[in-house]
């Protein structure tokens, strides 16, 4: 059972579905040189949580739309065949033994060649553990902890979009340098809120800030008045939240009932994604500073690119879903250059590589630790009247350039194995 994707290519269904039967032969101009003779993506994120709106079955959609950009680019060229490229998916339900179990069937049982996006840090670390014992690749979207191009860092993970150094680095040190110079941070107590709150922490300090006091929260959460109420009886200058999706929604919404904003505490958001904003409105966000990794409209290319996503899904991209497009597309590319799946030879031709793509502007895989920089971006949520069409919710205030927007190399402690 097939469907057209955008592009014009027939793609398999998300879920376990082939494309179609594998063809016997093997891969067109490389026999012999797949895994069973086909390519296998897995995605695997939280498809029914917090984080289902942010990536969920839509990074599933993202990258299947790659599969067909990339058989329609290469056509009769291409080393692999529609038959011969599968995509398959699950629900990691954001629990670290979900996500490990997961991971072991996928590559295991299903033989994916690769694993996508994975939200939610302690999951995230949990598959990138996998894909370095099992030598088979993780392109990580979804999690934010520094520890994929630290401590943890494996020659077969990437980490792709963004991280807790990155937001720190543009939203901790931007709100701080702009007066708000008293912190209360709110962060959720597992490893993404954890690094957040020491990355946050440490980019306020040096911006000649202080985080007065830290609280932690569970997760995921529905609740955080005693929190808000916690954290603004010091009456500081920022509340700084570090939830994401769901979590986010629910504690923004609490600020704004609990009339912080109109007591002159204002709020920073550690992490936002743009199905946040749509899910509860411009006027409960209206001139939050964040940054961001991409924005769907920030050009004619992305806007492109993100009409063509809107057609296939009924939504509008996050920065999640691009970089899951993004990720795919250079696996594949990686996979035509090299004329095979194995994963080392895989790793050899992305080491260094600078990619331009609609995701990655100015973009560039560094071998030292796996982290994928390029260009992020200060942005500003509009006021209700200044939106003139659905989903248009973001000012672009300036660029942050790649070299400058992520952790620089000698600081991260990576010892690649």
């Amino acid at each position: 059972m097939t469907k057209k994707l955008a592009g014009g290519a027939a793609a398999v269904m998300s879920g376990a579905l082939l494309l179609g039967a594998c063809a016997g032969g093997g891969p067109a101009g490389a026999e012999g040189a797949f895994t069973d003779d086909k390519i296998v993506i897995g995605v695997l994120n939280d498809q029914s949580g917090v984080y289902k709106d942010l990536s969920g079955p839509n990074s599933v959609k993202a990258v299947e739309m790659a599969v067909a950009d990339y058989l329609e680019k290469y056509g009769d060229d291409a080393v692999v065949t529609e038959e011969q490229i599968e995509v398959i998916t699950a629900d990691h339900q954001n629990e670290p033994d979900v996500a490990n179990t997961k991971a072991q069937e996928m590559y295991d049982r299903k033989g994916a060649d690769i694993i996508l996006d994975v939200p939610a840090s302690s999951a995230a670390l949990a598959v990138a553990s996998q894909a370095d014992q099992k030598k088979k690749l993780h392109f990580n979207i979804g999690a934010a902890t520094t520890e994929l191009t630290g401590a943890q860092c494996s020659p077969y993970v990437f980490h792709w979009a963004y991280d807790t150094y990155m937001l720190a680095n543009g939203t901790g040190r931007t709100v701080t340098e702009n007066g708000g110079k008293d912190w209360q941070i709110i962060y959720p107590d597992y490893a993404f809120g954890q690094d957040m709150e020491k990355s946050f922490t440490e980019a306020i300090d040096e911006a000649g800030g202080t985080v007065s006091g830290s609280i932690a929260t569970p997760f995921p959460n529905d609740n955080f008045s005693t929190f808000l109420t916690k954290a603004a009886s010091g009456q500081p200058d920022v509340i700084g939240t570090m939830q994401a999706g769901g979590d986010l929604i629910n504690l923004v919404k609490q600020y704004n009932e609990a009339g912080l904003r109109d007591q002159g505490i204002s709020l920073a958001v550690g992490l936002m994604f743009i199905t946040d904003i749509h899910s509860l409105g411009v006027d409960q966000f209206e001139g939050t500073t964040f940054t961001d990794a991409w924005y769907w409209d920030m050009d004619e290319e992305s806007r492109a690119w993100a009409d063509r996503f809107l057609e296939e899904t009924g939504s509008r991209p996050s920065f999640a879903h691009a970089g899951n497009y993004s990720a795919a597309l250079q696996y594949l590319e990686a996979v035509q250059a090299t004329e095979t799946d194995d994963a080392d030879k895989v790793v050899e031709n992305l080491d260094g590589k600078e990619v331009e793509d609609v995701f990655l502007r100015n973009g560039k895989i560094r071998a030292e630790d796996h982290r994928v920089i390029h260009d992020v971006y200060l942005a500003e949520v509009k006021a209700p009247d200044e939106v003139s069409e659905e989903w248009d919710y973001q000012n672009i205030l300036n660029t942050i350039p790649a070299e400058e927007a992520f952790q620089p190399v000698d600081e991260a402690g990576c010892e690649m194995g």
